[in-house]
């Protein structure tokens, strides 16, 4: 990966918001800009870019050996937990000499905005307009590495649909998932992945359960994905349990065709509101109008929800390098929910599916 040329790219993007710098956190943007992987604790760690390209951190003392292998050309001024952050930030400010700073509102936690007004003697600014189109096209590394991630879900769910059948928990086809997906090289889950179980399924983001058992003739919703590198795949797909009960076809097959009307829309100049209004106005024809629950998809990434959000409203056309997931779903509470989620590449000419599970109904067990 070419961070340098992440670090101009993000400078360019401050030169057009009139903005001298902004500082990040540790999360997505901190790694796409260094390749340096931190978690938030209770040490602030901050890395400031300025509109000039010039690069400055505060670092935790305990991270200087891998700081410095990794980001030789950042202004540094490392701290121990002993002295506190205070004085550190102070000779931040001094060393960058800047009077306003905008910072990564959506992930930088109150402390941290706080301590750093008070060390640059100015408040903080949202950052947000400027970070937004930072990650929102895909370069042919993270291209490779989201369709290698997506592959090893893929292969890891069609092996776990091998080893399950009625009478098994969700948390207990959900740990062999899990399994099949660290066996094939994952780094680790990309989220809490999801499997729920007949009426269970119709709650969107349901937390899977050790009492409730697959039973002949449920739906059994995956919505998961493995994390390689930073990256993350989204799927999701609605199996069901030694047979398909009839009365659960009609909403199946709304969604399989909304998946497909989507999917074949999406291509550049296609606007995320044109693609979510013929998703949504296909399921309210279908009769299931009741039963929409949430927009058709949003970009993936080193976030596994990013820009763009593919919802009404959102006119911005989708551009070449954009990597989006398609989700149309339908929820009848009590009975019944299904979704079918492919991850998909908005290409020169169209688009390309990198998820290749098949789509049609499907039975296990």
């Amino acid at each position: 990966m070419n961070f340098d040329a992440r670090i101009a790219k993000l400078t360019r993007l401050l030169q057009e918001h009139d903005c001298p710098a902004i500082a990040v956190v540790p999360g997505p943007n901190f790694f796409y800009l260094t390749g340096v992987r931190l978690g938030l604790m209770e040490r602030p760690t901050i890395l400031i870019v300025t509109a000039a390209g010039a690069v400055h951190a505060a670092i935790p003392a305990l991270e200087r050996d891998m700081w410095t292998a990794r980001m030789p050309q950042a202004q540094t001024v490392f701290w121990q937990d002993a002295d506190g952050y205070a004085d550190a930030l102070a000779t931040l400010a001094r060393q960058t000499g800047l009077t306003s700073l905008a910072v990564e509102s959506g992930r930088m936690r109150q402390f941290e905005a706080a301590a750093l007004a008070r060390a640059f003697g100015t408040e903080m600014t949202d950052g947000s307009d400027i970070l937004l189109p930072l990650r929102l096209h895909k370069d042919e590394g993270e291209i490779a590495a989201i369709e290698q991630v997506v592959k090893i879900s893929e292969d890891a769910l069609t092996v776990t649909l091998g080893q399950i059948g009625a009478g098994l928990s969700e948390t207990e086809i959900r740990a062999k998932l899990l399994i099949n997906m660290l066996e094939r090289g994952a780094e680790g889950a990309a989220f809490d992945l999801i499997v729920l179980a007949g009426a269970a399924a119709a709650d969107c983001h349901g937390v899977p359960s050790a009492d409730r058992k697959v039973q002949r003739g449920d739906a059994l919703l995956f919505d998961f994905g493995a994390k390689l590198d930073g990256y993350s795949a989204d799927i999701t797909r609605t199996y069901f349990c030694e047979e398909v009960p009839d009365d659960h076809r009609a909403l199946y097959d709304a969604v399989l065709e909304a998946n497909r009307l989507a999917r074949e829309m999406c291509r550049p100049g296609v606007t995320p509101h044109e693609l979510d209004t013929a998703v949504q106005d296909h399921l309210a024809a279908a009769g299931f109008a009741d039963n929409v629950r949430h927009k058709v998809g949003h970009g993936l990434g080193l976030d596994v929800h990013e820009a763009p959000q593919l919802m009404r409203g959102n006119h911005a056309p989708l551009e070449p390098g954009m990597v989006i997931t398609i989700e149309p779903g339908l929820y009848h509470p009590g009975k019944l929910g299904v979704r079918i989620e492919d991850d998909v590449l908005v290409t020169a000419d169209g688009s390309r599916s990198f998820t290749r599970l098949g789509r049609d109904p499907q039975v296990f067990g």
